[in-house]
């Protein structure tokens, strides 16, 4: 059981943590105006998803691999920038596409999901932030370590859940008023290539 004094701490600090600009909600917004509300919810609950897996990491203590070994951490950036690059190549290669938002929405969920749950799992940084951040808020006295960072992390995946999902939301909705022009639609899909390609280079060049 947690205590709620820890929650009274641990809430707040996850807050400003997710609302703090990175590469999450980067990546939250440009799928969002590129390709509508649906996009951009689903993304983020793909994200979401991604953190039960650093979640469980962070308990089970395999994060410490990432802190540890340089190996795994480089193999575990490295296929991350390169997913972040094909999806760049892909926004370049239909670029001068008329977006259309009712087609954007049939991408089937689990599609969309997957693109956000990819996007967070092959990101060692993110596996090193939950093995630093969770367990401060651990209890000695309050029972299994194991069971508190779960919780912990349960908690902070609905708030990013929420967080994230409205933030997608609003960055469809805006994207559906730039995207009835194509010089705008052009210019978007160019920028959304920028964002994934700097993200992907700031992954690479990122160290443990």
């Amino acid at each position: 059981m947690i205590d709620p004094a820890i929650l009274n701490l641990f809430i707040p600090a996850s807050l400003l943590l997710i609302i703090a600009p990175g590469p999450d909600i980067l990546f939250v917004v440009a799928q969002g105006i590129s390709s509508g509300r649906r996009a951009g919810f689903f993304t983020a609950l793909g994200l979401a998803f991604g953190n039960s897996v650093h979640t469980l990491a962070a308990a089970l203590g395999v994060s410490l691999i990432f802190k540890t070994s340089v190996m795994a951490f480089t193999v575990f950036k490295i296929a991350g920038a390169l997913y972040l690059f094909y999806l760049a190549y892909k926004v370049i290669k239909h670029r001068k596409e008329l977006m259309k938002m009712s087609k954007q929405d049939s991408k089937p969920i689990h599609y969309l999901i997957a693109k956000g749950f990819i996007m967070n799992v092959l990101n060692p940084k993110v596996a090193l932030f939950f093995l630093a951040f969770l367990p401060q808020f651990v209890a000695k006295n309050a029972g299994n370590p194991f069971g508190q960072i779960l919780i912990l992390g349960a908690i902070f995946i609905i708030l990013v859940v929420i967080i994230f999902g409205a933030i997608g939301l609003t960055a469809g909705t805006f994207g559906q008023f730039l995207t009835r022009s194509r010089t705008a639609n052009e210019t978007l899909n160019w920028l959304c290539a920028f964002v994934f390609i700097g993200l992907g280079i700031k992954l690479v060049l990122s160290r443990a």
